[in-house]
């Protein structure tokens, strides 16, 4: 799901975690923006590192060092490695609605538009196959709770239902709509164990699709 980009510039560091009490001329506003690109910044080291590495190579220290903060400061944010691996997927789900919101699904049924969303997100972790495994094997193995789930749903909801919310969605349409998702899981994880081709999974998806979200 992520676009590639230039590799991260390391700012200059912040030993001590005082740039986040410095008070500013534009006072709170000022300093909650600051905060917003400081986080934006870990996030985006974390998942650069999870790239290259997986879930292995997020170390706390190491994530703090490309991102230019002390390592107090990332903990700060982060209480835990999880708390940040949940983050990043956080990025990813918001890259995924980036790119839905600018190319809408086409298909004219539900289950059409539904494989549209999941393959098109299936591409895009795939140009990542080591961030992909971080962030599903982070679902498996979870400790906390992560946003995917709810998000992948409620986007799936969006989709296939003509802007159907989490909210107003009866319980058969979100239980429809998260088992699609989870199948979609499922099905990720084994294509990138190598028990399954891009091909089959699309037929697998199709399939699910066609059974669960038609009737949305």
């Amino acid at each position: 799901m992520r676009t590639p980009q230039a590799p991260i510039a390391t700012p200059p560091s912040d030993p001590k975690g005082t740039v986040e009490s410095q008070s500013t001329s534009g006072g709170h506003s000022v300093r909650t923006r600051s905060q917003h690109q400081r986080r934006k910044r870990i996030v985006q080291a974390a998942a650069a590192l999870a790239s290259r590495g997986g879930v292995e190579a997020m170390q706390m220290r190491t994530v703090a060092e490309r991102a230019g903060v002390a390592l107090g400061t990332l903990y700060r944010y982060f209480p835990s490695k999880m708390d940040l691996v949940v983050a990043v997927v956080g990025e990813e789900i918001d890259l995924l609605e980036s790119s839905i919101e600018r190319r809408p699904p086409s298909a004219s049924t539900p289950a059409g538009r539904a494989v549209d969303v999941l393959m098109r997100a299936t591409r895009g972790l795939m140009r990542e196959p080591e961030l992909a495994d971080a962030l599903i094997r982070s679902l498996i193995m979870a400790e906390v709770d992560t946003p995917f789930g709810e998000r992948m749903t409620g986007l799936l909801l969006r989709v296939s239902a003509d802007g159907l919310t989490r909210e107003r969605a009866t319980e058969v349409q979100l239980d429809l709509a998260g088992s699609l998702s989870s199948v979609w899981v499922q099905e990720l994880l084994e294509m990138l164990r190598g028990r399954r081709t891009y091909e089959q999974i699309q037929r697998r998806i199709d399939l699910a699709a066609d059974r669960l979200v038609n009737d949305l």
